[in-house]
Formats: C-alpha cells, structure tokens, sequence
C-alpha cells in the first residue's frame, strides 16, 4: 500500500453550506483537482426538498448529528438538541431557509477586530456573486447566480396584524433585510425555489459534479488530520475499507461547522494543550483559542392564544384540514407545506440607546411546547425573539481521543448579567406589540412564559425556562490578527501550514441575523483567496 489511496490538490471537509461552495469554485479550474468528503449521505431523503420536511430531518440520524449540549446553568440545568447537519447540503438541507446577511455594523466591526478585508464594503460582493434574488440586480443584490432568494408562497392574517402592530409600535414595515440596516418588520426570504427547498448541495455542488477534476465521498467521516511536521498533507478517514487516505497536494481546507471543524482540530493536536494532554493527544500546535468563543442566538418562544383568526393549530388538527395543506402543496406547491419555520421577521432594538436592531422575532402562526411536540388544540401564535449580540460565550471541547465521541458542547446561555437584562427586555418588547391595536381584534392572550413573570429576576427565570438555541454556532476557530486567533484574515490556521478553516467557525463575533448566508459569504471569498495563493 502507498502512503496515501488518493491525492488532489484541493482536498475540503464537509460538504455543508460552505463546502460545496468551495467545492464547486475549487473546481472551475480543470488543473485543480478537488476532493470534497461528507461524513453523512447523499440528499436523496425527501423531506429534505420539502420546506416543511426539516420537522423530520431535524433529530433524525440520517441527516443530522443529533448532538446535544451540556446542562446549560443559564437555562435552570436544561440540556438542549443542537442540530447539525450531516448529508450533503449540511444545515442548509435542514435549516430555516431564511436569507439574512446581518447589518453593515457586524462586518465593518470585524475590521476594526484587525481583520482586513472584511468590513461591509469587501464583503458585499461575495453575497451578491452567487446570489439569484427574486426582484433582479441592484446595488444590493446580485440575478443569475446558484442562491436562489425568493419570497415566501403564503400570508396568514394573523402574521400581517402582527406586522401592523409593529408599525404601532414604531418599528417601520420592511420588505427587505439585507441592505446593512435591517431594522423593520416583514416576511422573511427564503432559500426556496418553486416552492421547494434549495441547498446548497442543489445549488453548488449537482452542476460542478459533471467535472472530471471532482470528486465527492459521501459516508467518509474524517478521524484525524494527517501533517508532515508543521505541514498539512491530509486526511484519515473512518472507514471499514475503501479509501483510508488522502493527501492534498496543495491545501486542505476545513469547512466542518462550527462544531465539527474545531473538534477536528482539536483530534489532530491543535488547540489547548492540556485538554490535548488529557485526551492522549500529541500537540502538533498548541492554539488557546480553538473549540472557545461559541456564541449562539438562543430564542425565547413567546406564545399567545387567540380567537377569530386561523391559525395552524387549527388547520392541521383535522384529517380533512391535513389533506386540504396537502392539496395545496401538490397543485400549487404554496400553503403550511411550503412554510419555512419562521414566516414574519422582525428586527428591533432592545432599548433606544441601542444602535442598531439588537433583537430578531421569528412569528410564527402556530405554537406547541416545544420543538418536535404536537401542535396546541387551540388557535395560537409564537413570537420567538433572539439576543442577536448576546455577551456569553461558550466552548466546544472534546471529550476523548476517539473522533466517533460526541464533543462537548456548552454554550454557556444567559451567563452574564446583560444577556439576562435583553432578555426581559424581550419578552417586554413581546408584550407591547401584541397590546397594539391591530392586534386586539383577536383578544391574544399570553400562555408562554406566562403574565405572571414581571420583575427582572421573574423574567431572567422565564428565559431560563424557555429558551432555546436557534441553531447559529459561529466563532470557534475565530478570525483575527492577534496571536491568539486560531485563523489570521486569510482564514489559514496559525501556527501550520497547508490548512485553512473556511465555515461560520471562523467568525470573530456573530452576525445580527440568521447565519447561513454569512457561511455562504465566508466560502466565496475563502476561494478567491485560496486561488490567489496558488497564482
């Protein structure tokens, strides 16, 4: 046997939001040839395609890692699912759909970091490359490209009197979050197309798979990466036979998630060196910083009952309401069928001496208990609202030397005094627009957390009880040009050579929205710089 089963230039983990990405601009050029592995399957499952079909795909082994955090002291000792995805597509064949960039402020912020090249003036045209927006090209948007953004193929009354209590409130209407300042309310875009999902896997990766100088391994879980000293030279897979071994001639380039690449460096010696030393692991790096500064946005699912209006609850209660959605869905591929999670957005500020929009509402027309339970046997609607700049900051660390063991995952919610006070700041903010007039017709009444939490203890009790992650890990391979960053601007990892990490790992602080547009982002201009190297 050789030293190594296969070789390529260009060698990229995880087939996710930004690895076919990276897959497909690796490969425009037929003299790079690439190599994309994913440790999940291929995207053949249908609820994948259909919007709705994340209720199944979400804690479902053959498309996510079904992880789970640490009991989190913020959240009174719960401990949480924390979906990833593992198929080809990643979280984007299991995620909300929603297209949000975040605001002009958090790029610009991370160039005052010291990462040069990322304010919002640079990064602007990356999400417009690959972009295909449903009204056409402007000085904000890009047409023709792979990412479909369309409009949602549904409203519900009960969304649009929320909209217009918002404007009661004085929060402007919005019919676009994504020109650097996304203060409003509106319905959200969605990465949908006809009516289906569209992932990236779809998007990026089925048109560059006609290539000869590409090739895509699915059910090929990397163990460890490979080094020639300080070098990267490539990758060991978990497999029972086949190909074990696989080197890159040029780089290998880590687009895991913000979960899976900093364990993966953490397996291959780079990271903290005790925590290394504990799990038997030689140091090939020692690097502080790696598997630290996770942040998430964790929601506060704020529900009300109300009367006079339709809600889901009501409409899938029935047999003949479940087969009316259906019907909808396969004559006109519109209705509940085609709903992302999150229907209406709002972006508002927690106090008026916040600069901008620290707070994001995801309304929906329906409410249950909690994720994965049945829907209420009553008419009712949620208003889940996310700290977008939340101060905690929480750790990915391994458990042990084997790749097949989870990570410990402790995001470390509601750790600071700050994050506690937005949170009642929140469900306050919650309660003034459903008290506006365009919402009265329907006499909402609040069942979650309940009138009865007031005071800033009662509330910062409340959060605890109710909140939960909405799936945005970022900032645990950190950008930054101090030594203590575990990626310089260019997104090479310090301290090695042949590596890079490329994924929502990489980003210093996180963005003030949903985040996988900025993965999406990240990956673009990863390629240009990654080929720039080579000229």
């Amino acid at each position: 046997m050789t030293d190594f089963d296969l070789q390529c230039d260009y060698l990229v983990v995880g087939a996710g939001t930004a690895g076919c990405a990276l897959a497909n601009r690796l490969s425009e050029d037929p003299r790079n040839q690439v190599v994309l592995l994913e440790a999940g399957g291929r995207d053949t499952y249908h609820w994948i395609h259909v919007p709705i079909g994340y209720l199944y795909c979400i804690g479902n082994p053959r498309t996510d890692w079904c992880y789970r955090t640490a009991a989190e002291p913020g959240l009174n000792g719960r401990s949480l699912g924390y979906p990833r995805g593992r198929v080809l597509g990643g979280c984007s064949s299991i995620n909300g759909m929603l297209y949000i960039r975040g605001q002009a402020a958090d790029y610009d912020g991370w160039r005052q970091m010291g990462n040069v090249g990322w304010g919002w003036d640079d990064v602007l045209p990356y999400f417009k490359k690959s972009e295909d927006y449903v009204d056409g090209a402007d000085a904000a948007h890009g047409a023709g490209g792979e990412w479909r953004v369309d409009r949602q193929r549904l409203r519900w009354d009960i969304l649009d009197a929320f909209k217009a209590a918002c404007v009661a409130a004085g929060i402007p209407e919005s019919d676009d979050f994504n020109r650097g300042d996304n203060f409003g309310a509106g319905y959200f875009k969605v990465n949908q197309k006809g009516g289906w999902r569209w992932n990236t896997a779809k998007a990026f990766l089925r048109p560059a798979r006609r290539r000869r100088n590409l090739r895509v391994l699915t059910e090929a879980q990397v163990g460890r990466l490979l080094f020639d000293g300080k070098r990267a030279t490539g990758v060991e897979l978990l497999r029972e036979s086949g190909i074990r071994r696989i080197q890159a001639r040029r780089e290998v380039i880590l687009s895991a998630g913000a979960i899976g690449s900093p364990h993966l460096l953490q397996l291959s010696g780079i990271g903290p060196g005790a925590m290394l030393a504990a799990a038997g692991i030689d140091v090939v790096h020692e690097a502080a910083g790696v598997g630290g500064n996770l942040q998430d946005h964790l929601q506060l699912r704020c529900a009300f009952r109300v009367e006079n209006v339709a809600t889901l609850n009501m409409m899938a209660s029935t047999l003949w309401g479940k087969a009316m959605i259906g019907l909808e869905y396969a004559l006109k591929r519109s209705g509940p069928l085609s709903m992302a999670p999150s229907q209406l957005g709002v972006f508002a500020r927690s106090a008026e001496h916040v600069a901008t929009p620290d707070l994001e509402f995801h309304v929906q027309p329906l409410s249950l208990d909690a994720f994965g339970e049945p829907l209420h046997d009553f008419p009712a609607f949620t208003a889940s609202i996310c700290h977008l700049r939340p101060e905690s900051r929480g750790t990915v660390g391994l458990v042990d030397s084997d790749p097949r063991t989870p990570p410990r995952i402790a995001p470390n919610y509601l750790a600071t005094s700050g994050d506690r006070l937005v949170a009642g700041r929140a469900i306050r903010l919650a309660r003034h627009i459903v008290a506006q007039q365009p919402m009265q017709r329907y006499r909402p009444r609040e069942i979650k957390p309940g009138a009865e939490f007031q005071s800033e203890p009662e509330l910062a009790q409340a959060a605890g009880d109710i909140g939960t992650t909405i799936f945005h890990p970022v900032g645990t391979a950190r950008m930054g040009a101090d030594p203590q960053a575990v990626v310089d601007p260019q997104l090479r990892v310090r301290g090695v050579d042949g590596l890079r990490v490329a994924d929502a790992s990489v980003m210093p602080s996180i963005t003030s929205g949903n985040t996988n547009a900025p993965t999406l982002m990240i990956a673009e201009k990863a390629a240009d710089m990654i080929l720039a190297a080579a000229r």
